[in-house]
């Protein structure tokens, strides 16, 4: 029987087997309200006295289920159009409580308070909301199935917070029509999770909900709230026009050619959100900008195998990424470069969520993928993109689902397609599988210069996973192949002719409150890979100890011993390395990351001895300035002595949050590689050198009603370049405005 046969028949066995669900807790009725309520983290509007009351009072983290140290009051109340919640988060020392005003999305480590809402019901997904003690705004969806919480999604809603002197207050208006949830003649029952989280000494959890870790689903241990009775939030309409304005002055010859003084440009574009029901939405962008504003975290380019992934930051794309997740890597929107227009729908119905966009693409970027290493280019020609994702549930949080990707330009296309199943099979059992089989043919010139088949070629890939997690312990076990002729375009697969078995287990001890820790892990795993031909490519064996403490620490030691053929030769590595990392007060983290050991020398195919180092520190200096460091300082000498390469490369970002809304902020950049040209092999740069910085001025109303104003510029330096010297500089404007009729 075939891999995909097997895939079919054991998908069809689960689910003729599977539970059909969990079963209900008690419901919590969320009253209804005529009367206004103004957001503005005093709760002094007469409609919070009829609102219902949630204690938080169980920590659930680092304590397992103990009574919580401070007292949190929630209170839930709606209108039939918005959702409104507050919080009375008690300290017994105000001037303790760490917060501060930053960007949406990004005060993790402050105290915060919020709701998590499944709205659905199902154990599946969820909305959350966060504010902390200043109102400043976090938002997820949380995809259990996938073990995702993705922050990227961003509704419009309103919150205010107010610290006092017994603690803090926040309230929220969440409107209905941000939401998702199915059609209902009477009321709504959804899932709730009420959550505080109160760093001091440790970070502690409070809920309203006990947690048990013996069970490892979030969203299926939630209380209920009912309530919403005929609520009908509007059809969402959503439209964003957008004005970009722009001056890119760059040259091709650097140190040669002085910058090109180009024109000014502007473009006009709109994107269109709709709510067509409330559980299915279009997207849809004309002439869209999808420009990043937020500069890349920069990595070291130097000695890497594999191509480097880079995580999205566009909107359009992150909006629903999770609904295209899968065990394989098959939907990765970056491949999308520079789109003129897209579309998206994306929607639940029932046990039934699909997805599916569309692209239309300036360039077509192309990721060659192989056994041993990488290759890229980009074509100039227009490619047409097409993702289409279906995913059923059933039992008890599991889903069975498909997925077809596509990419079609003059001469060239890539199809992929296949099967899917995430199996909940119990309070601790899960297993992932799935299938994907590709066709693929390159225009006759790109074939030839990358060394790729002539011609249309097809190739499959699949994989089986199986995980038990427990309180005390975790355990997988994979099975993962992939074909040499598999492509997946329009995903992040850059290794393929592989075949490869892993195993892992591990063990946790949890702390009490007298221990000086509050968890333990032990950690082991083992893994090998082949090609198809039978050779071993990879055999890995790592140890890892962590520990969790006091000040937030946590830390790592690991040990990792690797045999990997490169270049037809196999080498041995032997490495150790430690992680570590603590916030002794509020406002300030540190931490570093340290490998030390055997390294190949991927350009000269021989074994060095490297130092690897990522330090970074993130520092409120005050409630209005945050810096933020990251350095990696890589060395690789040779055995016999004498130094391949230092690589040394910064990001350095000072922020000046003005209010909840609006920012200034500089980055800069800096990359340096000096090699010692008598150990390569080929010729090389003896030193290059990269500076990039940016000056970004933001203001935002809300996710979508924006004002963006900014300066940047690159600046190169190497061995014909014999001093720094711009490459390109851009200036830039975009404003945006969320019309909402």
């Amino acid at each position: 029987m075939g891999y995909l046969a097997k895939f079919v028949f054991l998908s069809a066995l689960v689910m003729a087997v599977a539970d059909s669900g969990a079963a209900a807790s008690a419901l919590n009725n969320v009253p209804r309200t005529d009367k206004s309520i103004s957001i503005d983290g005093v709760m002094d509007d007469d409609a919070w006295l009829d609102a219902i009351q949630i204690h938080l009072n169980i920590e659930t983290s680092p304590g397992e289920n103990t009574v919580a140290k401070v007292a949190t009051i929630a209170f839930l109340i709606e209108d039939g159009e918005s959702l409104f919640v507050a919080f009375k988060a008690s300290d017994p020392d105000p001037s303790a409580i760490r917060a501060y005003l930053r960007d949406r999305d990004s005060a993790w480590n402050d105290d915060f308070v919020g709701i998590v809402l499944d709205t659905y019901n199902d154990g599946q997904r969820a909305f959350e909301f966060f504010a902390n003690p200043y109102g400043v705004q976090m938002d997820l969806t949380n995809d259990d199935i996938n073990k995702n919480e993705d922050s990227s999604w961003n509704a419009i809603w309103d919150s205010v917070g107010q610290i006092h002197g017994t603690g803090y207050v926040v309230e929220m208006e969440i409107p209905l029509s941000q939401l998702r949830f199915p059609r209902a003649d009477g009321k709504q029952t959804w899932g709730i999770d009420l959550i505080r989280m109160y760093p001091r000494e440790h970070r502690f959890r409070l809920s309203n909900n006990a947690r048990d870790r013996n069970i490892n689903c979030y969203l299926c241990q939630f209380s209920k709230i009912e309530g919403f009775e005929g609520a009908q939030p509007s059809k969402d309409l959503e439209i964003v026009p957008t004005l970009t304005a722009s001056k890119i002055d760059t040259t091709d010859d650097p140190g040669n050619v002085p910058l090109g003084d180009s024109n000014p440009e502007s473009e006009v574009g709109v994107s269109i959100r709709w709510g067509i029901t409330p559980d299915m939405t279009v997207n849809l962008a004309i002439n869209p900008d999808f420009s990043q504003v937020e500069a890349d975290v920069p990595q070291v380019a130097v000695n890497n195998q594999f191509a480097l992934f880079f995580p999205e930051t566009r909107p359009f794309f992150l909006e629903g990424a999770d609904y295209f997740t899968t065990p394989i890597d098959a939907v990765f929107t970056r491949t999308v470069a520079d789109p003129s227009f897209g579309a998206k729908l994306t929607g639940k119905r029932g046990k039934n969520t699909f997805g599916f966009f569309a692209t239309r693409d300036e360039i077509t970027n192309l990721l060659f993928p192989g056994p041993f290493g990488s290759d890229a280019t980009t074509l100039d020609q227009e490619t047409s993109a097409l993702v289409a994702r279906y995913s059923r549930g059933f039992g008890d949080s599991s889903t069975i689902g498909a997925l077809f990707t596509g990419r079609v330009a003059d001469g060239y296309h890539n199809y992929v397609g296949g099967l899917d199943m995430r199996w909940r099979i119990s309070d601790q059992h899960n297993l992932q599988l799935q299938y994907l089989r590709s066709d693929t043919e390159y225009p006759d010139e790109t074939a030839v210069e990358f060394d790729q088949p002539l011609g249309s070629f097809d190739g499959d890939s699949g994989i089986a996973r199986y995980e038990y997690d427990s309180r005390n312990w975790f355990g997988y076990a994979q099975h993962e192949q992939r074909h040499s002729g598999f492509r997946a375009d329009s995903g992040f697969v850059p290794r393929v002719d592989t075949e490869s078995q892993a195993v892992g287990l591990s063990r946790i001890w949890h702390g009490a409150e007298q221990n000086w820790y509050t968890r333990l892990r032990i950690n082991g795993e083992w893994g090998i890979i082949h090609d198809e031909q039978g050779r071993m490519l990879e055999r890995e064996m790592k140890a890892q100890f962590f520990v969790a403490g006091p000040l937030q620490s946590r830390s790592k030691i690991g040990f990792e011993r690797r045999d990997a053929l490169f270049d037809d030769i196999l080498f041995h590595e032997e490495k150790v390395n430690f992680y570590g990392q603590m916030r002794p007060r509020g406002g300030l983290e540190f931490g570093i990351w340290i490998e030390v050991g055997d390294q190949i020398d991927f350009a000269n195919s021989r074994l060095g001895d490297q130092i690897y180092l990522e330090p970074f520190i993130n520092w409120n200096l005050n409630r209005n300035l945050l810096l933020r460091f990251k350095g990696t300082l890589s060395r690789l000498d040779s055995k016999d002595g004498p130094n391949i390469f230092d690589a040394q490369l910064f990001d350095v970002r000072l922020t000046w949050q003005f209010n909840v809304r609006s920012y200034i902020r500089f980055t800069t950049q800096h990359q340096v590689i000096n090699r010692n040209q008598d150990e390569y092999i080929d010729p090389v740069d003896s030193e290059t050198r990269d500076v990039g910085r940016q000056l970004l001025y933001s203001y935002k109303l809300n996710p979508q009603t924006v004002f963006f104003l900014g300066y940047s510029d690159q600046l190169i330096e190497d061995d014909l370049i014999d001093s720094l010297t711009t490459s390109d500089r851009t200036w830039f404007m975009k404003i945006g405005y969320a019309w909402t009729p």
